[in-house]
């Protein structure tokens, strides 16, 4: 155990996520999530299961730890719910995005909906899925990496 750190980031999440650069993507799913076909077999691309896990807790917890991209507009992604008018999102969703807001971690102007196959097409390009216990459907985020710098020097 660490001081400071959230009990739902585990050894191999915390590795993961250190090992991610600037840039790179993380995709945190719910439970029915096509995880292992999306992250493409034989890629190397890791698959992390948190399967005791719902995806409010999952979100806290790496965002406690993982810096956004600040130099996108966009760094936080979520997969729109089908069959719902523009702009709807579930109460899961809303919940996740109030607490990054509260947070200071992103505002709405960060957060970007994505259609379902939109969002696939991006979770295949991510350095890795972490796959929660979430049951909710259309419980699905992406972030960006950035950094943690100090200014640059003249």
């Amino acid at each position: 155990m660490l001081k400071g750190i959230d009990p739902v980031l585990t050894p191999e999440l915390l590795k993961l996520l250190c090992e991610m650069g600037h840039g790179d993507e993380i995709v945190l799913a719910d439970a029915n999530f096509t995880a292992e076909a999306l992250a493409g077999e034989g890629s190397g691309r890791p698959v992390l299961r948190l399967s005791g896990v719902g995806m409010q807790a999952t979100c806290q917890a790496v965002l406690s730890v993982f810096p956004l991209d600040s130099d996108v507009l966009q760094p936080v992604g979520y997969m729109q719910v089908g069959n719902q008018p523009p702009g709807y999102c579930s109460e899961l969703q809303r919940g996740v995005l109030a607490r990054m807001e509260q947070d200071g971690v992103a505002g709405p102007a960060q957060c970007e909906p994505l259609e379902r196959f939109a969002f696939y097409d991006r979770a295949r390009r991510a350095y890795a899925i972490v796959q929660t216990g979430e049951l909710q459907p259309y419980a699905n985020f992406v972030f960006k990496k950035g950094v943690i710098a100090d200014g640059l020097r003249p």
